[in-house]
């Protein structure tokens, strides 16, 4: 009993210390934001505009098309079928993941295949795409699935197989089956690597979506790129990689969010 008092003490030890991290981290965030670009501007004033526009040309230029319309219309329908193949990509690679790392045959069957496919770029598929979805939006979520799903595919299987034996076994000596094994030992412990896994898919996802809207047929955010391109305009271009930056980042940031309520358990650096 006598120790009770202390023991309560350490989680309002542990909020302020977490509270300042929190702070620290913030902090250290807008600063890196504020210096590059600081940096982007000192090295636009030594170009022309049509060249390197600088920040304050690109974010009038995004106010601009956003007042518009015409931005929020081309991300929409960008996000459409990025969304769509991701969910894809989410539906093939965990099961298959989580299968591949447990069973050899599986693993030993399969990864070859997905070595020679992960060696291809992305972008050399865009032909045969085209040959067997056309070029509208399927072909657009085929690419997406493509691009995500590979590099999924490797982090949950390896995930999957580095776990500890000795955690299966002791699920089955209280009596668990596979599923159940699966279910409340397997899934669990193949958390962190899942969340890694569709880090990598986000960010994988936005590439393949403005590559599909570059490669193949333009429209949304790649018809703007290229229309601007044509008409010299930089600052339309920058704005739109700017906007699919911060959307990355975002998506980044939602996802840590999440593993971050959801893996309390894990210890961080």
């Amino acid at each position: 009993m006598a120790d009770s008092p202390a023991r309560s003490s350490r989680p309002a030890r542990a909020a302020p210390a977490g509270a300042a991290r929190g702070r620290s981290l913030f902090f250290l965030y807008a600063l890196s934001i504020v210096l590059g670009l600081l940096a982007w501007q000192w090295i636009a004033q030594h170009y022309s505009g049509f060249v390197l526009a600088g920040p304050p040309a690109v974010l009038a230029r995004l106010a601009d098309m956003t007042a518009s319309g015409e931005l929020p219309r081309a991300f929409a329908g960008a996000a459409r079928h990025m969304m769509l193949g991701f969910a894809i990509s989410i539906a093939v690679a965990i099961p298959l993941g989580l299968a591949m790392g447990r069973l050899k045959v599986l693993h030993d069957m399969l990864d070859p295949v997905v070595n020679l496919v992960y060696a291809v770029p992305a972008v050399a598929w865009a032909p045969l795409i085209m040959i067997w979805f056309g070029l509208f939006f399927e072909a657009r979520v085929a690419l997406v699935v493509l691009m995500c799903t590979i590099d999924m595919l490797i982090v949950v299987s390896e995930g999957s197989r580095s776990i500890d034996r000795r955690l299966l076994a002791v699920g089955r000596s209280f009596g668990a089956g596979p599923w159940r094994n699966a279910r409340l030992v397997l899934l669990p412990a193949s958390v962190p690597f899942l969340f890694a896994a569709l880090r990598i898919g986000a960010v994988r996802a936005v590439n393949a979506m403005i590559t599909a809207e570059l490669f193949l047929a333009a429209v949304n955010l790649g018809a703007i790129m290229k229309q601007a391109s044509v008409r010299f305009d930089s600052a339309a271009v920058l704005g739109v990689l700017f906007l699919l930056s911060l959307f990355g980042l975002l998506l980044q940031e939602m996802l840590l969010l999440a593993e971050k309520r959801i893996c309390r358990w894990m210890q961080r650096v």
